[in-house]
C-alpha cells in the first residue's frame, strides 16, 4: 500500500509540474499581450506565488518520491532511462530556477511601471522574451521525463 501511495504522490508531482508550467505560461502570456501593466503586475504577483507554493513543492518531492519508487522496486539508477530522467531533471531545474527570478524581476518592473503610471520599460520586454525561450527547454524536458516514466525505454 505504501508504494501505492509513493507511486500517486510521484504522479500527482508530475501532474503538478506540467500544469503548473502550462498555467503560468498561459497566463503570463495573456497579460503580456494585454499590454495593460497593471494587469501584468497582479498576473505575476499570481504566477510567482504559485510557482514557490506548487512548482517548487513538487520540484523537491519528485526525486523523493521517485528515488524511493526506484529503491523499493529494485531498479538500478544506472538503467539508462532513469538516468536520462535524472539528467533531463538537472537541465529542467538549471532552466526554471533562472525563470523564477525572471518572473519576480518582470513583476517588479511592472510594479514600477505601474507606480510611474509609466508603461513597461525595454527591460521587461527583453525578459519576457528570454523567459519564454527558456521555458522552451525547461517545460521540453519534464515533457521527456514524463514520457520515459511511462514508456521505461530499454536504451
Amino acid at each position: 500500500m505504501l508504494y501505492l501511495v509513493v507511486k500517486y504522490l510521484h504522479v500527482l508531482g508530475a501532474i503538478v509540474l506540467l500544469g503548473t508550467g502550462v498555467g503560468i505560461a498561459f497566463f503570463m502570456l495573456m497579460a503580456y499581450l494585454s499590454g495593460d501593466a497593471g494587469h501584468i503586475l497582479r498576473t505575476a504577483r499570481t504566477v510567482v506565488l504559485a510557482d514557490f507554493l506548487f512548482t517548487a513543492t513538487a520540484v523537491v518531492a519528485q526525486p523523493l518520491t521517485g528515488l524511493w519508487l526506484a529503491y523499493a522496486s529494485n531498479m538500478s539508477l544506472g538503467d539508462l532511462w532513469l538516468l536520462l530522467s535524472l539528467v533531463l531533471y538537472g537541465v529542467a531545474g538549471l532552466f526554471w530556477l533562472p525563470v523564477v527570478w525572471m518572473q519576480m524581476r518582470m513583476r517588479d518592473l511592472a510594479a514600477e511601471a505601474v507606480a510611474a503610471d509609466a508603461p513597461l520599460p525595454a527591460a521587461y520586454h527583453r525578459l519576457i522574451r528570454l523567459w519564454f525561450l527558456f521555458g522552451i527547454p525547461g517545460f521540453g524536458a519534464v515533457l521527456a521525463i514524463v514520457w520515459l516514466m511511462i514508456v521505461r525505454p530499454v536504451l
